[in-house]
């Protein structure tokens, strides 16, 4: 089936669960995060198998499904969990639902995750705005034949995380109290954590975090004009900082220590989101 009727069926399918609502605003809850979706009001769930064509997840921490509802007078759409490459998805299906989202007439993405802290001067628990990214792999998202219904073939990246809503992200931080550091997110393909030798590769390229998504999802939403912005909850420091093994736990008891700040700011965000990146 052509994909641009796979995402039809998609829409009309999710469309028909939500009695004449319009989210504006899609938001992707990484590992750790995804009790960020239980504060939406008048929700409406749906889970990721009963939508046709689209992937399931599998990794511990992620809910699997759609929550559609109110946060902060907007109307928002939210992943409680996404997809990965290296759970076995192509690129393509790694990004399946946020092109699903610009059908829907969403404009505005919200992406957040779970990252190694590559920066010495930071902390594990640490929330960083991403200013930028960085994707060595060769797999891309837009490789084969150009959905032109979504964008066009070659496109920009220099705003793929937009700056007006960086700076409303630091000032809503600044506002209410919060912290937050700015850098660059480097993607690695997982499920294996980094080596020491490739953070200190990454820090010497310039990266602040890696993870393993939000690098795929941000590229798909450039190639369809989205204003996005990406936050990383600094789980843990990247291999070879501390001496200690990583592990999938620490992520998950890092996301829930710090899930009420990351709330609050989260939903800050939501609230002074411009109509005009919308």
């Amino acid at each position: 089936m052509d994909l641009m009727e796979m995402l039809s069926e998609s829409k009309a399918y999710i469309e028909s669960r939500l009695d004449g609502r319009k989210p504006v605003i899609g938001l992707i809850l990484g590992s750790g995060l995804g009790d960020m979706a239980d504060s939406i009001e008048n929700a409406v769930v749906i889970d990721y198998h009963d939508i046709p064509h689209f992937p399931v997840s599998t990794v511990p921490g992620h809910k699997g499904r759609l929550v559609i509802g109110e946060l902060e007078g907007r109307t928002v759409l939210c992943m409680q969990g996404r997809f990965h490459y290296y759970e076995g998805y192509s690129m393509d299906e790694v990004v399946y639902p946020i092109r699903t989202m610009k059908m829907l007439g969403i404009n505005g993405l919200f992406l957040t995750n779970a990252a190694g802290c590559v920066n010495k001067e930071w902390k594990a628990g640490d929330l960083m705005l991403i200013a930028d990214h960085i994707k060595l792999i060769a797999e891309n998202p837009l490789r084969g034949k150009n959905p032109d219904e979504l964008g066009s073939r070659f496109f920009d990246m220099t705003q793929a995380y937009d700056k007006e809503l960086l700076a409303v992200a630091e000032k809503a931080a600044s506002d209410i109290g919060i912290s937050v550091r700015k850098g660059v997110y480097m993607l690695f393909t997982g499920p294996s954590f980094e080596t020491a030798a490739e953070v200190r590769f990454a820090r010497l390229a310039g990266a602040d975090a890696v993870g393993m998504s939000t690098v795929p999802e941000a590229i798909a939403a450039s190639h369809m004009r989205m204003h996005t912005i990406g936050i990383s909850c600094l789980t843990n420091m990247a291999a070879g900082i501390l001496d200690q093994p990583l592990n999938h736990e620490e992520v998950l008891e890092t996301g829930e220590r710090v899930k009420k700040t990351f709330s609050s700011l989260v939903r800050e965000i939501v609230k002074r989101w411009p109509d005009d990146r919308l």
